[in-house]
């Protein structure tokens, strides 16, 4: 089994204050395949930007200093359109999330880069050709439904694309001071 940088293959969090910190909306480009949204976005996390956005630090968020390509899956549900599953490219300790509204959990599977190979390529896949068994153990009801799988394929290329470009040419000194700036500016 392949374990996290924190020694444990994953960690289900439980309660809003530990909900997975959401994307930052003008580092989010968003791609629209019917009820399926897929956002891309270069983030950072360091302990500042934690603080910055009124979070607490949880069990395995302290001494943060990482960064990569976060790809965010949206599936408009009974519940609304909201955040479903997670794809954290990050360059130190790569992960995703399984994250329910219904239960206010969410599971935090950490990824080992010698068995995915390309992170980025490995999460375009599991979108590609897991997405409704994923989304259903998210607790989506009639995950298979929501899924268009032709819209999909369609907009998997623009994705992939914004997702290495996000990668290969973000700055990212850039994008940790916007979002300094955004959470000292929204929690001030």
């Amino acid at each position: 089994m392949a374990l996290g940088k924190h020694g444990r293959h994953a960690d289900r969090y439980v309660g809003k204050e530990t909900m997975a910190i959401p994307p930052l909306d003008e580092h989010l480009q968003k791609f629209t395949a019917g009820a399926i949204s897929i956002g891309v976005e270069y983030r950072v996390l360091t302990d500042d930007i934690i603080k910055a956005m009124g979070l607490t630090a949880v069990d395995g968020m302290q001494n943060l200093n990482d960064s990569g390509v976060s790809l965010h899956v949206f599936a408009k549900a009974a519940d609304g359109d909201l955040e479903r599953l997670r794809f954290d490219c990050f360059e130190d300790d790569p992960h995703f999330h399984y994250i329910s509204w219904e239960e206010i959990t969410h599971d935090v599977i950490y990824l080992d880069p010698v068995v995915t190979g390309d992170l980025l390529a490995w999460a375009l896949n599991a979108i590609r050709t897991r997405l409704p068994e994923m989304l259903a153990y998210a607790g989506i009801e009639n995950a298979a439904q929501l899924v268009d799988q032709s819209q999909l394929e369609t907009i998997l290329p623009q994705v992939a694309e914004a997702a290495y470009r996000a990668r290969d040419h973000s700055d990212r000194a850039v994008v940790e001071s916007t979002t300094l700036a955004a959470g000292v500016s929204a929690h001030g």
